[in-house]
């Protein structure tokens, strides 16, 4: 990984995620590397840690 990443909060919604990251167990092995995503910020997700737009439906608001 050598571009930076870029973490956006969305306005009432998910947390963006711009660039490549690495997913890590406890042992700091990769279990996944992944490109450009959203993670659910509401916890109303049903893919978390990954959001699936649930938080129009639930009525999700920052605070």
């Amino acid at each position: 990984m050598t571009d930076r990443v870029k973490i956006q909060l969305k306005p009432n919604g998910s947390i963006r995620v711009t660039g490549e990251v690495d997913f890590v167990d406890s042992d700091g092995n990769v279990l996944e590397t992944k490109a450009n995503f959203s993670l659910c910020r509401c916890g109303h997700s049903a893919t978390k840690p990954f959001c699936d737009g649930a938080h129009r439906a639930a009525g999700f608001t920052a605070e």
